[in-house]
């Protein structure tokens, strides 16, 4: 289980959160119809309700676009064969390009991750930009296996990641350019 602290760095939306239900709801979105397992619930999320999905008798999303069309964090999902190959190669990107605060996360699915690149305040169309020129780069070196978030092509309720369960990896600041 993910620690709140580590969980903190997410720096998500508390004030509503995205529980899965049974049933799906239709929605049509330029021109493409998708199917929305997630109920928008329109209370905070609690240690009680986060306790109850990591225990597994809740999915709970959480919102990546904040309130003024901003975004904290850029996040690669990472759903593919590999997910070490694919952390090595996404953090060797970052480095070069500069970000140097992120991490990675586990999900209830083996193999599968979540890399949170921990931007800061950032408008949305700048974080659709960046996560845009971030997977293209990417995937020059690597088989594309991820959608990245935030995504224009996406309804707005969709822009929403489930809480992630264990960090995998996680960098902060300069401590490895002085073996560079």
């Amino acid at each position: 289980m993910v620690s709140q602290l580590d969980l903190k760095l997410v720096k998500m939306q508390t004030t509503h959160y995205y529980q899965k239900r049974e049933t799906s709801e239709r929605i049509t979105h330029r021109g493409k119809t998708y199917f929305d397992k997630y109920k928008r619930v329109d209370q905070a999320i609690t240690a009680n309700l986060m306790n109850e999905h990591f225990d597994g008798k809740v999915t709970i999303a959480h919102d990546l676009i904040l309130p003024g069309e901003k975004v904290e964090n850029i996040v690669f999902d990472f759903n593919g064969i590999d997910p070490q190959r694919f952390y090595h190669r996404a953090q060797l990107m970052l480095r070069e390009d500069g970000f140097l605060n992120f991490t990675a996360y586990e999900t209830a699915t083996s193999g599968h991750l979540h890399l949170y690149i921990h931007k800061g305040h950032t408008t949305l169309l700048e974080g659709y930009n960046i996560a845009k020129t971030l997977s293209a780069k990417l995937a020059q070196k690597t088989p594309m296996q991820w959608r990245m978030f935030p995504n224009p092509d996406l309804p707005p309720e969709f822009n929403i990641l489930v809480l992630p369960y264990n960090v995998y990896a996680k960098e902060r600041g300069t401590s490895w350019s002085k073996h560079m």
